[in-house]
């Protein structure tokens, strides 16, 4: 049983559910008091120690059955209320179907036989399922497996024979109670199918999950490399990796606030009282930035664009104003949106509402359109941060608007997925629009975007 928690939790892991090794260790604590008799006190101690947000409820109530079972009764043998006149009469029909494979499901039905391992291991691979890596995929995968058994044309099979028992002089009560013990017996094998269809996926997502690099060497990883599944992995790291970075940012304040000795300042305080006794001044630097963000959103930069959005919102608090715009070849201002919800809904929300596109990017005209709407959010305390592979399709740049944002701003920065060698070739305009920036910095990983992030703070 310990094993088979363990692969259950791996699963929760893969699936999304953020699960520390501590809580692991609680779950085993709780079983171990509360034991296994009692199949709901059993779940309900996984639940409680295993689960911290109730958006993670759903993701154990599905997995949960597919590894300590439904609870759901067995099938039952329908031929137990036939006479011996009865059971031979059913053994004439079965024997008469023209068809082997509909005979077959027709004696299991009427027998309540479940599938054995071995059976289900054999449909399994015959319908693909060990190749499933994905939730979504466990209806269409059942379905395929239970076209295999022929459970398609069921109501068809026993009608066809009814008609032969009807025709062999079995009763309407008899035969009605044995269309009633098939039809159950149906329902459930559909659903072992189903819950060994879900359980195999779950496991083969647990393995998966067990394979993949560990999380240092995926923040490395190039964002266009990175799987779904191994996205999603660094997006529930986005928080702990913030957590970090406002540590640091907040040192840098504390210190910020003691100040650095001014000596001109320092100097001219003292002359009127001869530097007797001395009274120091300190330059006091101001450490919160106020940032405006200008992402580009099209289907290249989107990977990139998500962590940065949400490295930004979770860092809220170390920013003493912040203003998000998105452009693919229209600028959107996403301020509003930051200002309320949680940071996966709110990043969700506004990718949807923006949809991607491809050969279609035109910062250009977003950058008209900034200037325009926009331009009084940049002011001399303000770090203006473009977020684009610089590639404009050829359109203009639009170089003079940037290099009138760098007039007002206190700093431009650039954070760039691509090589410094990539800018020579195809639509890129960055050897143009690099000179008009304080600093480009490389970002296509997270530890890239990460570090970048950090330097804001310096």
């Amino acid at each position: 049983m310990d094993s088979r928690i363990v692969h259950f939790i791996t699963a929760l892991r893969a699936s999304g559910v953020r699960i520390s090794l501590a809580e692991s260790q609680d779950a085993f604590y709780a079983i171990d008091r509360l034991g296994l008799e009692d199949r709901e006190v059993f779940r309900v101690s996984l639940k409680t120690t295993l689960v911290k947000e109730a958006k993670d409820g759903p993701t154990f109530d599905r997995l949960f059955p597919l590894f300590f079972g439904s609870g759901q009764p067995p099938l039952t043998n329908g031929t137990g209320g036939l006479s011996a006149d009865e059971q031979q009469m059913l053994e004439d029909a079965l024997r008469q179907l023209l068809r082997e494979l509909r005979a077959e499901l027709l004696r299991r039905l009427a027998e309540g036989r479940s599938l054995t391992p071995e059976e289900l291991q054999q449909l399994g691979q015959q319908a693909g399922l060990q190749n499933a890596g994905q939730a979504y995929q466990q209806p269409w995968l059942t379905r395929r497996m239970l076209q295999q058994l022929g459970l398609q044309d069921l109501q068809e099979a026993i009608g066809e024979l009814m008609e032969l028992l009807a025709a062999l002089g079995m009763s309407d009560a008899a035969r009605q109670q044995l269309r009633d013990a098939m039809q159950g017996n149906a329902e459930a094998l559909e659903e072992q199918v189903d819950n060994y269809v879900g359980q195999q996926i779950a496991e083969n997502m647990a393995q998966e999950y067990e394979k993949r690099e560990p999380l240092d060497d995926l923040m490395h990883r190039s964002f266009e490399t990175l799987t779904e599944h191994e996205r999603d992995e660094l997006r529930h790291q986005v928080a702990r990796l913030a957590a970090q970075l406002r540590s640091r940012a907040a040192l840098r304040q504390k210190r910020g606030k003691e100040g650095t000795l001014d000596p001109k300042a320092t100097l001219r305080a003292n002359l009127q009282y001869g530097s007797v006794p001395i009274k120091m001044k300190f330059r006091h630097k101001q450490l919160k930035p106020k940032l405006v963000l200008i992402a580009d959103v099209s289907t290249s930069m989107r990977p990139v664009a998500e962590f940065m959005v949400r490295l930004m919102y979770e860092l809220s608090d170390q920013i003493s104003r912040a203003r998000s715009f998105a452009f693919i070849n229209h600028i959107h201002d996403l301020t509003h949106d930051f200002e309320q919800g949680r940071a996966s809904e709110v990043v969700q929300d506004v990718l949807e509402r923006i949809p991607p596109g491809s050969y279609n990017t035109d910062l250009g005209a977003s950058l008209v359109e900034f200037a325009h709407d926009h331009f009084d959010s940049v002011d001399r305390r303000t770090t203006v941060i473009f977020l684009g592979d610089g590639r404009n399709n050829y359109n203009d740049p639009r170089l003079d608007l940037v290099d009138q944002i760098k007039r007002r701003a206190r700093r431009v920065l650039w954070f760039n997925p691509e090589h410094p060698q990539q800018w020579r070739h195809g639509d890129s305009d960055m050897l143009q629009y690099a000179p008009l920036c304080h600093a480009v910095h490389r970002v296509s990983n997270l530890a890239e975007l990460a570090e970048a992030v950090d330097r804001l703070f310096d």
